[in-house]
């Protein structure tokens, strides 16, 4: 008891933890809107079917996108023979990266760096870009009578008919208004992983064919042999062809997938209790967005680098 006396007679925690109680108190006071969530990304011009491309995911990528290109220009002019500041944090930056894949890649570091190097800085940005506060929050109102909110069903849309996107959202029904979010990660639409995972899987067959020419294919279409193992080595290459396939789900699922997650987490959480609580999800976040991006490029980097070896007879090239 006395610990935690003289713990409040220090003026500095005693302040804290009148903030804090304060911040817990005004968290069943304020309240945020209730959490809207959706597997897909939505439409934010109403009432133009000529732009069901323009998602608030697309229009978070744009940022992105420009982000990242200042970064790469102030680099570019940040080089020096004895970097400084932010020209220094990109050359740390650049060098843990490259040999983190030479690490993996060895010899052939030099031609998959660039790509995968790509791959990590537009996804972590991409990560991150849904925890910077407005994300997710900045609404739009979309409906025929905004006056009026009711409850709007939505419907998910696989391959939709009318669009060029994956996933697709829908509304049903009239006479409501419904609030659709400006800005959503572009991590958080599997439209945007699945172009990254089917543009790195068609990268690995590039190089595959690069390295081995045609007999890459092997491994995919393998006719040899006769009788009962001429069955198994077309059976085995089967298999090596949907495991391609497989490999461009995993990819898309893994990283929406906790990304997506993620979001909502934080959402239902400052829902719960607007202030503190949200704290240490957010951090959590931080960290498997960082992770995520990590991992998207180490697999890459595995995956360009078994199809650049020959299985055949021990052959490696």
């Amino acid at each position: 008891m006395s610990r935690i006396i003289n713990f409040f007679k220090v003026p500095r925690n005693a302040f804290l933890s009148l903030f804090v109680l304060v911040l817990l108190i005004a968290s069943f006071i304020l309240r945020t809107d209730e959490p809207h969530v959706s597997i897909a990304a939505e439409y934010l011009i109403e009432d133009a079917p000529q732009l069901k491309w323009f998602t608030n995911s697309v229009l978070s990528m744009i940022f992105v996108d420009i982000f990242i290109i200042i970064m790469a220009v102030a680099t570019r002019y940040s080089l020096k023979e004895k970097p400084e500041g932010f020209g220094n944090f990109m050359e740390f930056v650049v060098e843990a990266l490259y040999n983190l894949v030479e690490s993996v890649a060895g010899k052939n570091a030099r031609k998959f760096f660039p790509w995968v190097a790509t791959i990590f800085i537009i996804v972590i940005i991409s990560n991150y870009s849904g925890l910077i506060p407005g994300v997710g929050s900045i609404y739009v109102e979309h409906g025929a009578h905004a006056e009026e909110t009711h409850s709007a069903v939505v419907a998910t849309e696989v391959a939709a008919a009318d669009g060029f996107f994956l996933f697709a959202a829908n509304t049903a029904g009239e006479g409501y208004a419904k609030k659709i979010p400006i800005f959503r990660a572009p991590s958080a639409d599997l439209n945007f992983t699945f172009a990254l995972a089917i543009i790195t899987m068609v990268m690995v067959q590039v190089w595959g064919i690069q390295a081995l020419g045609m007999g890459y294919l092997k491994k995919f279409f393998n006719f040899s042999g006769s009788g009962f193992m001429k069955g198994i080595n077309i059976f085995s290459g089967l298999l090596e062809l949907v495991s391609e396939f497989a490999k461009i789900i995993s990819f898309a699922f893994r990283l929406f997938g906790n990304i997506f997650a993620g979001e909502v987490l934080l959402v239902v959480m400052a829902f719960l209790i607007t202030f503190l609580i949200p704290v240490p999800f957010y951090g959590l976040e931080l960290f498997v967005g960082f992770i995520q991006a990590l991992v998207f490029m180490m697999l890459a980097v595995v995956f360009f680098s078994t199809a650049v070896v020959s299985h055949d007879h021990g052959d490696h090239h």
